[in-house]
């Protein structure tokens, strides 16, 4: 891992095509302003682990019952038995 020191305002370029610019500081948060191609897709980390952990589901085919549908499927069940 690069690790560099920036000041507002001062940019780091990445492969000559993205720049990542410090845009403002606020306390313990660090504002960023990112260009790059549209074919380069940017993501938070929490965004991204969670696009991952459901492309993992779809492909599996492991689908949680989503809590609606399973209060129908149990009120149709009730219905079949009477």
């Amino acid at each position: 891992m690069l690790i560099l020191s920036r000041k507002t305002g001062e940019t780091v370029v990445i492969d000559g095509r993205i720049r990542v610019k410090i845009v403002r500081m606020e306390g313990d948060v660090v504002k960023i302003g990112i260009e790059a191609p549209s074919s380069v897709s940017i993501h938070r980390q929490e965004v991204y682990d969670e696009i991952q952990h459901n492309n993992k589901q779809a492909v599996t085919g492991v689908r949680p019952v989503l809590p609606r549908l399973q209060k129908i499927e149990k009120q149709i069940s009730a219905l079949v038995k009477t």
